[in-house]
């Protein structure tokens, strides 16, 4: 991808194919970056991304903090309908996904986009944080109690550090499945303004010119930078909240 993003447009499409670039150029990301939508759509997605991975979390933490920690009745049942959620293909539920968001009145809404996200991410990261929830000894809970914690306190003071790798590992899961995300975002959005990068990234393909490699795969390398920065930004807290599950005896 990086190759090719500094080849010329001849010599990504020559008969013979050449490794190295011979002549490396940055004209791909000037097409790239001043394409029609590019900023527009990049905004979309940061946007977009954003609100998914924050409601996400917090609903996550919340559900899972409640399947763990307390005692009501169809939890277990609770439990089974997320877990067969998060088995069934985003695909296989886009149509009745689209016919009610219809009728709802959010198609081509952000706030209807975060809603299909949320659906596709939410499940994961009930699950993924209920197993992070289950390692933390009850007695920890217990001692912020006796030392008269209120359950927002436990909750927010001790609960959440200890889970904070599962908290981590969800968002990196949210913000990798709503950004990369071409087919909800296509199939939802009405207007070529409200369309997210992965959308933008397909319009380098005309029927009629052919596919414009080159520029194609310098918009990628610049589609890929926020994830890579994304990671590099949390990866330190992900192996403090590793270290800070540790309990003293």
């Amino acid at each position: 991808m990086i190759n090719t993003a500094f080849k010329p447009r001849s010599e990504a499409m020559t008969a013979t194919p050449r490794f190295w670039p011979s002549a490396p150029t940055l004209h791909n990301f000037d097409v790239a970056l001043n394409r029609t939508g590019f900023w527009t759509n990049l905004t979309n997605s940061l946007l977009v991304v954003s609100v998914t991975v924050v409601i996400s979390i917090v609903l996550g933490m919340f559900a899972a903090a409640a399947m763990t920690r307390f005692r009501f009745s169809g939890r277990r049942t609770v439990m089974v309908a997320i877990l067969v959620a998060q088995m069934l293909p985003g695909t296989a539920l886009l149509v009745p996904t689209f016919l009610v968001f219809n009728e709802a009145g959010l198609l081509g809404t952000y706030t209807g986009l975060v809603l299909a996200y949320l659906a596709l991410v939410l499940p994961f990261s009930i699950w993924v944080m209920r197993g992070f929830f289950l390692t933390v000894p009850v007695e920890v809970e217990e001692a912020a109690r006796i030392d008269g914690a209120s359950t927002w306190q436990v909750l927010w003071r001790i609960l959440f550090p200890l889970v904070l790798p599962g908290v981590i590992a969800s968002s990196v899961f949210a913000f990798i499945a709503a950004w990369n995300d071409y087919l909800i975002a296509y199939t939802f959005m009405k207007e070529q303004s409200q369309y997210t990068l992965p959308v933008w990234l397909a319009s380098f393909t005309n029927p009629a010119q052919g596919t414009d490699y080159s520029a194609q795969m310098a918009g990628s390398v610049v589609f890929s930078l926020p994830v890579v920065a994304f990671f590099l930004l949390i990866q330190r807290k992900l192996v403090s909240g590793m270290s800070a599950g540790a309990v003293k005896g």
